[in-house]
């Protein structure tokens, strides 16, 4: 017999077992976007609810002045990639380093890969991702010194057929407004901005105090005209690996940053998922490609 104190009781206890079995299922439907951290039965519901989108934040390990960690760029490109997928899912690839960063060799810590294992590990980094069901893949740049390697790397795309789409983000966005900089000169590495943004993603990892130790002066020991490049135009002007004045960076010029690169990976994301056209004229590229006579002229 049931105590009728206790049928009383029992649409209570029912609607608390409703909601901590709700309360459940939503914990277990709030997929981490991390690759690493997921189970296989939880990578293929996250390919699925990104829609087959994945970001490949990409980095490098280097010398960042005499105040930020060697992983600066790795470290700011993937705190500003999963705050962009917090508000669009997608998955995201572990920490990814194997740039061109070939002019730092001589600072320590500095690993610099030789030019053909950077293209053939980012091929076979993607077409893995792909294989995994990442057929939308967002390489979002966090190193200057990819800025080249990058779109070379998507147009090498085109020399054969891929049932995928590699789109990339080479830099972050400027946008005018913000907290005014305090620093009037060259801001390349390490300096004003770099700074900031780190004391947003990693302030713990910053050292303010020796941003001054060290000069981040443009020492300008090259005499050519601008539309000349040489590949040791970097060393001849900053030696340090250090461009601009650290010690004046702000974590208020830092937020502006990053919100303004987040908002640029966002969108970057969902314009990704939404693209249904590049696909197709990959696609027709690649078929027209095996038979150029018969493109009409």
């Amino acid at each position: 017999m049931i105590h009728r104190g206790t049928l009383a009781f029992l649409p209570l206890l029912l609607g608390a077992m409703s909601l901590l079995v709700t309360t459940r299922a939503q914990a277990q439907a709030k997929l981490s976007p991390k690759w690493e951290e997921l189970t296989a039965a939880d990578f293929r519901r996250g390919i699925e609810q990104s829609k087959g989108a994945c970001v490949l934040p990409f980095g490098i390990l280097e010398k960042h002045g005499p105040h930020l960690p060697l992983g600066t760029d790795l470290l700011n490109v993937r705190y500003a990639s999963l705050q962009a997928v917090a508000q669009e899912y997608a998955v995201v690839f572990p920490e990814y380093y194997f740039g061109q960063i070939f002019e730092a060799k001589h600072e320590p810590g500095t690993v610099a890969y030789s030019l053909d294992l950077q293209l053939k590990l980012l091929q076979e980094t993607t077409d893995e991702m792909a294989r995994n069901g990442c057929k939308k893949i967002l390489i979002v740049n966090g190193h200057g010194g990819n800025e080249y390697l990058l779109p070379l790397f998507a147009q090498s795309q085109m020399d054969k057929p891929h049932d995928y789409v590699v789109y990339v983000i080479v830099g972050e966005r400027s946008t005018p407004g913000g907290p005014a900089k305090k620093s009037t000169g060259i801001d390349y590495h390490a300096g004003e901005n770099e700074t900031s943004n780190t004391m947003v993603s990693h302030p713990d990892l910053v050292h303010l105090d020796r941003a001054a130790s060290e000069s981040g002066a443009d020492l300008n020991r090259l005499n050519l005209p601008e539309d000349v490049y040489t590949g040791i135009w970097w060393y001849a002007r900053f030696p340090n690996h250090y461009s601009g004045d650290g010690s004046v960076a702000t974590r208020e010029l830092g937020e502006w940053n990053m919100k303004n690169w987040i908002e640029a990976i966002v969108e970057g994301i969902r314009a990704a998922k939404a693209d249904d056209q590049s696909l197709k004229i990959q696609n027709e590229f690649y078929e027209k490609s095996r038979h150029p006579l018969g493109t009409p002229q």
